[in-house]
């Protein structure tokens, strides 16, 4: 399973890179080719859905900012236990 967490597109509306997770991280690289493989179609489902003259192209990245947002939690979490004591 998947989560898109983001989205940035270019400012002639172009290019988008669509941000994901998984929510096993060893299912990155499989995920990434399964969007890879779809952006075509997505393409085409975003374009009859948005009003724009052309639809962007979809670059899909995996999004690691929840991984470090755990690390960091865990990190902080392991300084306040070992003020406690």
């Amino acid at each position: 399973m998947i989560t898109l967490t983001g989205v940035e597109v270019s400012s002639d509306c172009a290019h988008a890179t669509v941000f994901f997770t998984c929510l096993d991280a060893a299912h990155v690289a499989e995920a990434t080719e399964g969007l890879r493989r779809a952006a075509g179609f997505l393409r085409t489902q975003l374009a009859k859905r948005i009003k724009l003259y052309t639809a962007p192209e979809l670059r899909f990245e995996y999004d690691h900012s929840i991984e470090r947002g755990a690390h960091l939690s865990q990190l902080i979490d392991s300084v306040t236990r070992g003020q406690k004591r």
